[in-house]
């Protein structure tokens, strides 16, 4: 059975992004970089929305980022709007319900599963209950004006418990969870 990885980057309040502020926040450093490296070597297939596929194709389409790592990598892209043939290489359209999809791929495969982005993705597989770990990288600053993405929104009340803390750079949290979806407050 496959395992599915819900991956974040973000800032302490809980944004994806920042207008006008650079790429990871200007903070990304040499041991967040290592990570990256490091991970990349892991097998797993990459899930996305379409919002996120659109966003990452063209910045491999225009070379703006350098997405070589990723777009070497299989991916699936969960769409109702999107037609094949699909431009950006090694992706896989899905056309139906992403959540009973990613259902069959864990049921089916056993090649892990993570996501990149997709936050409307990654809400309705957290809420189906089929997330194994939520992982995210957290950037030290609030974006409280400028704050784009905000991952949390429309999420269900989740309880997470730690599986690993780490800093990179002195300054990044790499937090590792296993989350489980509430039904409400505690007693």
């Amino acid at each position: 059975m496959a395992r599915l990885t819900v991956d974040y980057i973000t800032s302490l309040d809980g944004f994806g992004s920042a207008e006008g502020w650079p790429g990871l926040w200007g903070m990304g450093g040499p041991e967040y970089f290592a990570f990256l490296e490091e991970d990349a070597r892991d097998e797993y297939l990459t899930l996305m929305g379409a919002n996120t596929y659109r966003l990452f194709a063209e910045f491999a389409r225009t070379g703006s980022e350098d997405l070589s790592e990723l777009t070497n990598r299989r991916k699936v892209v969960f769409s109702k709007s999107l037609h094949e043939p699909l431009e950006w290489a090694n992706t896989t359209l899905e056309p139906g319900d992403a959540v009973e999809a990613v259902r069959r791929m864990k049921l089916e495969g056993s090649i892990p599963l993570r996501t990149v982005g997709s936050p409307s993705l990654c809400r309705s597989l957290l809420r189906a209950g089929l997330v194994d770990r939520y992982r995210v990288v957290i950037f030290p600053v609030v974006n409280g004006a400028t704050g784009g993405d905000r991952i949390y929104d429309g999420w269900p009340d989740v309880g997470l418990a730690p599986e690993s803390i780490r800093t990179l750079d002195g300054r990044l949290q790499l937090v590792e969870f296993t989350p489980t979806v509430l039904d409400g407050p505690p007693d």
